[in-house]
């Protein structure tokens, strides 16, 4: 029999001391003569990164000895930041920022000397024994860094030497199997690599300088990802040139469109290395694609141009690589956590390598996310993913209806996770609904529905949210009185944005958000610095709108109780810019919680951090809508309740 208990006061097995010690991030995939390395993120060691390999009785083998932490800070996102080459390990160290090389049974050496600058995109040369990198100096300004594609003798090492320069950002360079010619990304201000990029390659010299440079031609603005060579020797890549991220390769010159249909086979670029497929042969790709949030499978035969989807348990997939015997990948659906996956060519049989977590929850306490549709400002439909409470243990008393949590992802250049996610499972095993929201902006859904942001950031995303919370109240799915939103960095500007220029929400809570446009623009990386250019419009020209626009400036508009979670050490959202909204809800006697975390960046890593923003977001909730919450929490002072 089930218990009756009030939504939010379930008692659940998911205990924020079961997700922080039970959960690893995966990331970073490499594969070296059929060997799979890759990147895991562990809160238990204080969100050190490590290089962890299959061992021979399969189990998993830390590569990195404890003192490293594999971690790029370029672009602030980082990504790309180690490669493997026939059992020589390379890679980037966190505390340092310089590259590393560790040989088998040895500890590593530095390669590159102690400088402001950082390194990514690591691939290894073979035939002229070096290192191909994206170099980003911060020797003479950090906002301005000077950014370029350099090379580094694997043996000698030194800061490197440019190859190619000119532009304000560079990515993806990519070595031809006979090691002739080089293909890179680059773009530059005002542009986001998911606007428009240049596709080039170049001709390299035995002394391994790089000539007879080119760009692919484009006949209109367009955002290329992920170019690859092919065995034979062809480069392929990912263009959104029809108005979705299609496969197409460079056949004489030519641009030859491969697999042309409304889905999605690329991502938006925050971190380097990303990729969404992968050669088993000349002729054949296994690569993923996204349709409507949902992400698939698929093998592509390259000359009879047909792709045939694989029929897998996963709805989140990324960071695809592949050998002579198989895929790998890291990959999770709505009742599996992400994993490292195998998958044996020419059969659909997958083997778990490392899971993210060794939680075991029970069906009973696993909320599936629906794919929801709604209608929005414009006569445009939004998307969303809604997770309804579900604990096996209790119900509501009659006629109640559940809390509701809006989440706004990041980015917000962005898109949601379908993965069983610890977090979500946190709140609705004990009785909240959530619905994560794909606002307009986000990515997975076409280059115009990306569009709908530009410009509108802080109107289009907020409306999306507000309508979300307004189709689930029509729909008897929660609460009118209890609606919250929630959101991290740019979700965390939505969060603001809503509590402030909007009336339906009772709470929020911004992990590391934006509160004063002008100043992020002012004081962020050189990555985003020009981003608002698009999403608000030029700066200073606009700064009327950035004033309009930002949260801090219309402070007595918010009436409702807020909670405020930022990382010290913060470098792309600095923590003035959560401090600023702190002190005016103090003045003005709105309820207002701030915690400061020493030691975290943008994003938290830490597992006592992780642990404690997670109850106190319960126990902020508990207070403001009034339910007793069945865990031991930890109080936080909430100022003016």
């Amino acid at each position: 029999m089930k218990k009756t208990a009030p939504y939010g006061s379930w008692k659940s097995p998911i205990t924020s001391n079961l997700i922080v010690k039970g959960t690893v991030g995966l990331t970073g995939l490499a594969l070296d003569n059929g060997r799979i390395f890759w990147l895991e993120m562990r809160p238990s060691e204080g969100g050190r990164y490590v290089i962890v390999t299959r061992g021979e009785n399969g189990k998993a083998v830390d590569i990195t000895p404890p003192d490293f932490n594999v971690r790029t800070r370029a672009h602030e996102y980082g990504g790309g930041s180690f490669a493997v080459h026939n059992g020589v390990i390379y890679f980037c160290n966190f505390s340092d920022q310089r590259i590393w090389k560790q040989t088998s049974g040895k500890s590593p050496h530095p390669l590159t000397p102690q400088a402001p600058v950082c390194y990514a995109d690591l691939t290894v040369d073979p035939q002229r024994n070096s290192l191909i990198c994206v170099r980003e100096d911060h020797s003479q300004s950090y906002r301005d860094a000077a950014t370029n594609l350099v090379r580094i003798d694997c043996d000698a090492g030194g800061p490197g030497e440019i190859i190619v320069s000119g532009n304000d950002f560079y990515s993806s360079p990519r070595l031809s199997p006979d090691g002739r010619r080089l293909a890179w990304l680059s773009w530059n201000h005002p542009d986001m690599p998911w606007d428009r990029t240049e596709l080039w390659t170049g001709t390299i010299a035995e002394d391994g300088s790089v000539g007879e440079k080119a760009a692919v031609h484009s006949p209109k603005t367009e955002s290329f990802f992920q170019p690859e060579w092919s065995p034979d020797g062809r480069l392929y890549f990912v263009s959104d040139r029809t108005g979705w991220w299609n496969l197409y390769r460079l056949a004489e010159n030519k641009v030859e469109v491969l697999c042309e249909m409304e889905a999605e086979f690329g991502k938006p670029q925050w971190v380097f290395g990303m990729s969404t497929y992968a050669f088993y042969s000349a002729g054949e790709i296994i690569c993923i694609f996204t349709q409507k949030g949902i992400w698939k499978t698929a093998l592509f035969d390259i000359v009879r141009k047909k792709l045939a989807v694989l029929e897998l348990p996963y709805t989140q997939i990324s960071n695809v690589k592949a050998g002579a015997r198989g895929a790998f990948f890291i990959a999770g659906g709505p009742r599996k956590f992400s994993a490292l996956i195998g998958l044996e060519r020419g059969t659909k049989r997958c083997s778990v390598i490392r899971s993210a977590s060794t939680i075991e929850i029970d069906e009973g306490y696993i909320s599936v996310p629906e794919a929801i549709e709604f209608p929005t400002e414009g006569d445009v439909t939004a998307h969303a993913f809604f997770y309804a409470p579900k604990n096996r243990d209790y119900e509501a008393p009659a006629g109640e209806l559940p809390p509701l949590i809006v989440k706004s992802h990041g980015g917000p250049t962005a898109a949601n996770s379908t993965a069983l996610s610890p977090e979500v499972q946190y709140w609705t095993s004990r009785g909240f609904t959530v619905v994560d929201v794909n606002y307009g902006g986000s990515t997975g859904y076409g280059r115009a529905y990306r569009e709908r942001l530009h410009g509108e950031w802080g109107v289009v995303d907020v409306a999306d949210c507000v309508n979300a919370a307004r189709f689930l109240v029509e729909h008897k799915k929660a609460d009118p009185e209890r609606l919250a939103i929630k959101g991290g960095s740019a979700g965390g500007y939505t969060t603001f944005c809503a509590l402030t220029f909007t009336d339906l929400f009772r709470a929020g809570a911004s992990y590391y958000g934006i509160s004063d446009l002008e100043i992020l623009v002012k004081d962020t990386h050189k990555f985003e610095s020009r981003y608002l250019d698009r999403l608000i419009g030029p700066y200073p020209y606009e700064i009327e709108l950035y004033h309009k626009r930002s949260p801090i400036y219309a402070v007595d508009r918010i009436s409702c109780p807020l909670l405020i979670l930022q990382g010290a050490e913060d470098k792309i959202v600095p923590p003035n810019q959560s401090e600023l909204i702190y002190r005016a809800l103090l003045k003005k006697g709105i309820p207002v919680a701030y915690i400061l975390f020493e030691g975290e960046q943008h994003g938290f890593r830490k597992a006592e951090h992780i642990k404690r923003s997670l109850e106190a977001e319960l126990y902020f909730y508990s207070r403001i809508f009034g339910f007793s919450p069945a865990d031991n929490l930890e109080p936080i002072p909430i100022d003016n309740l």
